[in-house]
């Protein structure tokens, strides 16, 4: 997914996209990032049409490792849950307790 793509599917506005990822999220993100460096560097990708293939293929790396991890854990490591909703709730929850 695009950037827009995955703030629409974890129905965002203009919040931050990466305060609401849980930690594979973050992960797998993060992974396609240092993927798309590494093999920038490699290549000495020079201007956008060699950075922008180099970026494909990065993502192919995280893709790949994610639909693994998916396929493994019988789970979706995307998930329209917001991160930080999702903690607030549980303060919110903790809170009404110590009540």
């Amino acid at each position: 997914m695009t950037p827009g793509e995955y703030k629409e599917f974890k129905g965002l506005k203009k919040e931050n996209l990466r305060d609401h990822m849980n930690d594979l999220e973050l992960i797998f993100t993060m992974l396609g990032e240092a993927s798309t460096t590494k093999i920038a560097r490699n290549k000495d990708a020079q201007g956008f049409v060699e950075n922008k293939e180099a970026a494909k293929e990065g993502g192919i790396v995280a893709r790949v490792a994610r639909r693994e991890l998916e396929q493994r854990s019988g789970e979706k490591v995307s998930v329209p849950e917001n991160y930080l909703s999702a903690s607030e709730k549980k303060k919110k929850l903790e809170d009404k307790s110590k009540k």
